[in-house]
């Protein structure tokens, strides 16, 4: 709420005689009107979640313009750069529509109710609703036209019979709401689908290479192949134009049934579907327009016809049907029932965007079917007019201002609500609602003039293409910042007045209706619904006189015009600038819009300095008539205004009391936190990626085990294993830091602390790092201090993250010179200093090193920027401490100081296992295996059959229920997921069958599985993570089975090697190399150290790592190295 205004109180307004409201049968009959300008009541809505979602899907989905911008892209800018902007369009689109989408299913409002209580107030949403309405248009005749362009294909119909046909046809569809058309969509979706994917099917059939050769188009501009910012980003600028058909989606979920418990899953899934799933099929359909473009392109078809879908379908049909009539009357169809799908959508979300902004605007409510019927009169008028080329310019221009509006109502729900800048819900009602909140409001004007101002090149070619991208982060920061300066104090315009309990009756329209849709109403003394408090003329806004456009306006020129001019305001002048504002703003954005289309048709050579003063005439004359108009509205506003207060004054005696009381009621209570599932989304996607690169590292892992265990391993070999094995675990730790992360930042994370052999741990990290070194032409040194601890306490998994990232940093950022791992052991410390004579590191990027993704300006090769994150947050969970120094040109030290309290009792430098295990005492037990990878279960039988057991392998559920019955198993390995019948149901049909009471362990790549709760009583003891570890896994059989295990002795490893000294040859062979470097000559430099190879055998280090220079042309560092070389061979051999 803003502050209270400090000045003597107004007297009361009047009280409105209650006059009963009657709606026309349109606007009475809900199966007609699908509550356009409301809330959409929960008795409403009873649908499945499915069928809800697949309405809102199928009409998105079968967007034929998405494939003409495919192929727009692909012309404009190769396929390369259509690629990428075609994936990026749809990330974008994805990420915003998702938060739009969970709020439209959650609140039942539709896109206009959305960005009402998004922050944008109640009149601001009506600049939203014509932007929304012209979108639906535009796409309506665009799509309508390349349905006219296929019956005059097919039957010969004239285009202008054909638009007039498209739109007739729509109009009975529309007409009654989402429940015909969710018909619609449900019966012509199998033969959509069919017919979409069928010239796909075939093309791929026929000409199986067909994409080596789109990869390689560079577009009809000549262009290479390859990648172009610039190209990029034009076409991202087409593509994200399309992010207004979140809106549509925002319309059909909003009927939505409530989410409960018991389809909690089902009610998200559907979300997700019916709300940014299209785009996936869109990236599909984009992509295959591009191809089909590409083919028409192939076949001499001309680049301005080769983006009509007609033409890029008919080139696809004509492969499947050697017949031509028959390919033409086939792509006819499905270009007519891709039309009817999309286009009723477009038809129904411009109603019900029309019915917003003209009731807001007229107090008035013919229906949503007028509005519909007007929404498609405009589109026919285009398409008569033809005048597409110009819609596709001014899409371009559009995409700007659509995503910065979009852009700022996702603000406003991932931002605000949850840091509580903004109410948690989403409030829809005029009685509560400022007319304009600067939130909104003020972030997409400021993201819609910085874009457009990027896309008329005004901050130069460079920055014009990813005009959308300026749009949206500047929006998604605009929002936040205006929220927390403005104090979140302009969303609500009042605190809620009555409890939400039951239906209530309508004072106005004698109704019923659900809480979520009453107001109390000062001016008629009760609860009015959200429609007739919309239509409402007569209360001048009693119920939040503060948060009048009117009041807002006035209170803005009161902080910005001297004290002198306030006077002059109360005479109507402040009225007339408002007005005399808005009507400049409209005419300028009109003719600005229209001088650019007529600009860009320019022909080449011609003088726009005519235009440009012919179109400053027409907005001068125009801006004279609107001051003209405008003055008159202000004088009978003004009229109005004095009669009305005239009038208060009469009753002001009798009402005064009565809002004396009213001002005094209770306070705004703080709405809740609504933000619980945020975290899902994330939560899925790093579960999957570690699925994923689990279940081949289980494999390797597993046969490392087994190989490192196996006798017959020669010893020199036993070591290689042992390298494979270590790096496979540290490969492993990698993934579950990835995983972590989120846990450490939540505290969930918790450390793992056993004994850890301190030398042995040390002299691993070292023989790891020091091959890294030296393979880079480094110098590596390994400098401890005083006497280590055998054995200390700690998480050595964590340990070893956190040096291997200071370590391998320190190589990989370092071109010359040396390394050096310093350790010193005091008072249970140990300190690690990891100094390297690497770019070092600017003073003002030190401060911000370890925040994630954050790579210092002198950083070079490939890295996510997340090792020194996590490194830094393991050394706090650990209780330490992670610090830096560092000189730009000189170098960077890295301090980590780390608690490890010493075991004075252990043996140091111990192996844990002496011995392995080789079988075991009693009768052989049964294991069934069941896993569909047959890796999987050849790593398990590989492991366990040559200890004795007898193993059983099937590779789905129902085979496992089938062999359960007659096997008999001790113990079953259950993997979860498996095509069909996963583990889970496996599980629960066994133990509801009752096929087996053998004990059953989970064997999964899901990491995110084991700890959660289960239905079948499956503890976390009996999750077994992929990659097994085998001495584990036996641990586990031998306590389930309660064995007595046979052992023999371990077989040893041979110590590795010791490195061969880097001995330099004599100068004279250095300077010959120094001059094929200084020149640049790979062919005479790999000459001289074949030559050197054979007449210097002793220099074999050096011949290897300047090899290994040459090879990967790291000819900076091998430079390095010969002059170091040439400082300490010189003086003492002058050839």
């Amino acid at each position: 709420m803003p502050p209270a205004d400090s000045s003597p109180p107004s007297p009361p307004t009047q009280r409105i005689v209650k006059v009963r409201r009657d709606y026309n049968s349109w606007v009475a009959r809900e199966t007609l009107e699908d509550y356009a300008l409301r809330f959409t009541p929960r008795s409403f809505r009873k649908w499945s979640v499915w069928r809800v979602a697949n309405t809102a899907f199928g009409g998105a989905s079968s967007f034929l313009v998405l494939e003409a911008i495919g192929a727009t892209m692909l012309v404009q800018a190769g396929f390369i750069n259509a690629f990428w902007a075609i994936l990026a369009t749809g990330l974008i689109i994805a990420l915003v529509g998702l938060p739009i989408s969970v709020y439209a299913a959650r609140f039942g409002v539709d896109m206009d109710l959305l960005t009402r209580g998004a922050g944008f107030g109640y009149i601001g949403s009506t600049i939203t609703s014509l932007i929304y309405a012209s979108f639906t248009f535009i796409f309506f005749a665009l799509e309508a036209a390349i349905m006219a362009y296929a019956l005059e294909m097919s039957l010969g119909l004239p285009p202008s019979w054909g638009y007039l046909l498209c739109a007739l046809v729509v109009i009975p569809l529309v007409m009654h709401g989402i429940t015909t058309i969710s018909r619609l969509q449900l019966w012509t979706q199998p033969l959509w689908l069919g017919l979409l994917l069928l010239p796909y099917l075939v093309v791929f059939y026929h000409q199986p290479d067909v994409l080596r050769g789109l990869w390689a188009y560079g577009g009809e501009g000549g262009y290479p192949a390859g990648f172009d910012l610039s190209r990029f980003g034009a076409a991202l600028t087409v593509g994200v134009a399309l992010i207004t058909q979140m809106g549509e989606q925002a319309d059909y979920l909003r009927f939505m049934p409530a989410r409960t418990e018991a389809q909690r899953r089902r009610w998200w899934l559907a979300v997700l579907w019916g709300g940014p799933g299209w785009v996936l099929p869109g990236i599909a359909k984009m992509l295959g327009g591009a191809l089909l473009a590409w083919l028409a392109l192939g076949s001499g078809v001309a680049a301005d016809k080769a983006v009509d879908p007609n033409q890029m379908y008919l080139i696809g049909f004509s492969q499947v049907f050697s017949t031509p009539w028959l390919a033409v009357w086939v792509t006819a169809l499905f270009v007519m029932v891709s039309q009817l799908k999309i286009n009723v959508t477009n038809a129904y979300a411009g109603s019900l965007a029309w019915s917003n902004f003209f009731a807001r605007l007229t107090h008035s409510h013919p229906g949503r079917v007028v509005w519909m019927v007007f929404n498609i009169l405009i589109a026919l008028l285009l398409m008569e007019l033809e005048v597409f080329q110009a819609i596709s310019q001014v899409l371009g221009l559009y995409s700007n201002i659509a995503i910065s509006w979009f852009a700022a109502v996702v603000a406003d729900l991932v931002i605000n609500k949850p840091l509580g800048l903004s109410p948690a819900g989403i409030e829809f009602r005029r009685a509560h609602l400022y007319d304009i909140n600067p939130v909104g409001i003020g972030a997409m004007g400021l993201a819609s003039l910085l874009s457009v101002s990027c896309f008329l090149g005004l901050f130069g070619a460079d920055l014009q293409p990813f005009a959308p991208l300026v749009a949206l982060l500047v929006a998604l920061l605009a929002a936040p910042l205006i929220a927390w300066r403005t104090q979140g104090r302009y969303y609500l315009a009042r605190p809620e007045t009555s409890l939400r309990r039951g239906r209530q009756y309508c004072v106005v329209c004698e109704r019923r209706y659900e809480p979520e849709e009453m107001s109390h109403c000062p001016a008629y003394q009760g609860p009015i619904c959200s429609l007739c408090c919309s239509l409402d003329v007569r209360c001048d806004d009693l119920c939040k006189p503060h948060a009048r456009l009117s009041s807002q306006w006035q209170a803005l020129l009161h902080r910005l015009l001297p004290n002198r001019l306030l006077p002059m305001l109360s005479r109507g002048v402040g009225h007339y600038l408002l007005l005399m504002s808005g009507i400049g703003l409209f005419l300028a954005l009109l003719m600005g819009m229209l001088y650019y289309l007529e600009w860009h048709n320019l022909p080449p050579g011609s003088d726009a300095r005519l235009l440009q003063a012919s179109f400053a005439r027409i907005f001068a004359a125009l801006w004279l008539v609107g001051g003209m108009i405008g003055w008159w509205m202000v004088l009978t506003h003004k009229s109005r205004q004095v009669a009305q207060e005239e009038s208060n004054r009469q009753t002001g005696l009798l009402l005064q009391e009565i809002e004396s009381h009213q001002r005094t009621d209770e306070q705004l209570q703080k709405a809740r936190h609504a933000a619980e599932q945020a975290n899902q989304a994330k939560s899925r996607y790093i579960s999957a990626i570690s699925h994923e690169l689990r279940t081949p590292l289980n494999s390797i892992l597993g046969y490392a085990q087994i190989l490192d265990a196996d006798e017959s391993i020669p010893p020199s070999r036993r070591q290689a294993v042992q390298v494979i094995r270590r790096s496979g675990d540290h490969l492993l730790s990698i993934i579950d830091s990835t995983i972590d992360v989120a846990r450490i930042e939540s505290g969930k994370l918790t450390l793992d602390i056993r004994p850890l052999a301190f030398p042995d741990f040390i002299s691993q990290i070292v023989s790891m790092v020091e091959l890294q070194a030296r393979n880079k032409g480094l110098r590596f040194s390994y400098q401890p201090s005083g006497e280590l601890p055998g054995v200390v306490r700690t998480d050595e998994k964590r340990l070893r993250q956190i040096l291997l990232n200071l370590l391998g940093n320190a190589v990989k950022f370092t071109d010359h010179g040396d390394v050096r791992f310093g350790l010193s052991y005091r008072r249970e410390m140990a300190i690690f200093d990891i100094s390297d004579t690497g770019p070092g590191i600017a003073a003002d990027e030190l401060t911000r090193l370890f925040e994630p993704f954050e790579r210092g300006r002198l950083a070079r090769g490939s890295g996510s920027g997340l090792g020194l994150t996590i490194s830094k947050m393991l050394t706090d969970l650990m209780g330490g401490e992670l610090t830096v120094s560092s000189t730009p040109g000189v170098g960077s030290t890295f301090c980590a100081r780390l608690y490890l309290p010493e075991l004075r009792e252990a043996s140091p430098g111990r192996p844990i296992l002496l011995e392995q295990r080789i079988g075991y005492i009693g009768v052989r037990r049964r294991i069934l295996i069941v896993d569909n990878e047959k890796v999987d279960r050849e790593l398990l039988v590989s492991v366990l059959a040559p200890l004795g057991f007898e193993l059983e392998q099937v590779e789905s559920g129902m085979e496992c229920l089938a062999v359960l019955p007659h096997l008999r198993p001790h113990l079953v390995f259950m993997d979860l997921a498996m095509p069909g019948l996963d583990g889970w149901e496996t599980i629960r049909r066994i133990r509801a069958q009752r096929l087996s009471d053998a004990r059953i362990a989970i064997i999964s790549a899901n990491a995110f599985e084991r700890g959660q709760d289960n239905d079948v009583d499956i503890p976390p003891e009996d999750f077994i993570l992929k990659p097994i570890l085998v001495e584990e896994l036996l641990d586990w059989i031998g306590r389930a089975l309660q064995l007595e295990w046979v052992s023999a002795p371990r077989p040893r490893s041979e110590p590795p090697p010791p490195a061969a000294p880097l001995r330099y040859p004599p100068a004279h062979w250095l300077r010959q190399l120094n001059e094929g470097v200084t020149l640049g000559y790979m062919r005479g430099i790999r000459r001289t150290l074949d030559e050197l190879a054979s007449e210097a055998p002793h220099c074999e280090e050096f011949i290897r790592v300047a090899s290994e220079h040459v090879r990967h042309f790291r000819l900076d560092a091998l430079k390095a190295m010969l002059r170091h070389g040439l400082e300490r061979t010189a003086p003492h051999d002058p050839e």
